[in-house]
């Protein structure tokens, strides 16, 4: 089994063999936390043989909710189905979040939705799990729910990394302040920018380097500005690279692109589907007094990327060494 997207409820069928186990959630970053979760819910699929059921709501309910407090997103929802498929085999249910389904209360939710349509027979959430309108719906109203409409709830507690609790407002709070590592610590995965190449003034190329710029979500949260080693994935295509993430001060549109120079590569791919992965911070972001001071420092920029990869790529070596040692 893999993972299967379903978006809309009315394209949703309930299976008639077995019973369906549900969890539900904004999943935003699918960090350590929310993989506690999936464990939970696969391992309740296998010993019930339940059809495990994850529901989650595109565009983030706050856009709705709190328009002038929604958050950027760790993870768009394309960068969220390629996360989800490391870690949970099933059906992924997107729920379109509009008016009508903002407006449900906690019971109307879990008999329209849940019960009538899904057909649910265990629920997994979260310790921090709220519901219906207003996230008026608690962990005990839902156990309440659980007894009348004859499913069970499981809670899953918080996952703790160094006495802190993982959490998408926690990481979004890191990445904000340039504490990258940090934060791919508590997302347990590598961060995915995800966009479609498009054409940008084409200076990387005058100046030797030339960089895939990429069109991403307009409630994407970009880690700060400055220059990175990154991973990037091109179809199937994998290389290293340095990205950059800021304002290009030699550009009068002067908005915060997203441009990676990917190693050993040379096709075109203007509106190809890209997805950059940033791995270690390099240096800020700041404004040169020429391109000929901006390409000594880009040169010094990828040694230092190319130093990472070597020693990482020694790193990978050691590891298999002494693996192969203790066989």
């Amino acid at each position: 089994m893999s993972l299967q997207v379903i978006r809309g409820l009315e394209n949703y069928t309930a299976p008639t063999d077995r019973g369906v186990v549900v969890t539900i959630g904004t999943f935003d970053g699918v960090h350590l936390g929310h993989q506690e979760i999936l464990k939970r819910l696969t391992a309740v699929a296998e010993v019930s043989h339940y059809h495990p059921v994850l529901i989650t709501f595109h565009p983030h309910p706050r856009v709705l909710v709190t328009p002038d407090d929604a958050p950027l997103l760790l993870t768009t929802l394309e960068e969220k189905e390629r996360s989800l498929r490391q870690y949970f085999q099933g059906t992924m249910l997107v729920l379109d979040f509009n008016a009508d389904l903002q407006n449900l209360s906690a019971r109307e939710f879990v008999e329209k939705v849940l019960v009538n349509r899904l057909e649910l027979k265990r629920l997994v959430v979260g310790y921090d799990h709220a519901f219906g309108k207003d996230r008026s719906g608690s962990i005990v109203e839902l156990k309440e729910l659980g007894k009348e409409f004859e499913f069970e709830v499981d809670v899953v507690a918080p996952v703790k990394v160094d006495g802190d609790c993982v959490s998408s407002t926690q990481i979004r709070w890191l990445l904000r302040r340039g504490m990258l590592d940090r934060a791919l610590e508590l997302l347990g995965h590598p961060l995915a920018i995800h966009g479609i190449v498009e054409k940008g003034i084409g200076l990387g190329r005058k100046l030797g380097y030339p960089t895939a710029n990429v069109r991403y979500g307009p409630r994407k949260l970009l880690p700060t500005q400055g220059v990175y080693s990154c991973r990037v994935h091109v179809g199937h295509v994998k290389r290293e690279g340095m990205l950059f993430i800021g304002r290009n001060h030699f550009n009068p549109e002067a908005r915060i692109t997203v441009e990676a120079n990917l190693f050993d590569f040379d096709e075109d791919i203007y509106e190809r589907e890209l997805f950059i992965y940033p791995t270690h911070y390099i240096r800020p972001n700041r404004k040169f007094d020429s391109t000929d001071a901006l390409v000594e420092q880009i040169k010094q920029d990828k040694r230092e990327v190319l130093s990472i990869i070597e020693k990482e790529k020694r790193n990978v070596s050691d590891q298999r060494a002494q693996s192969s040692n203790h066989l």
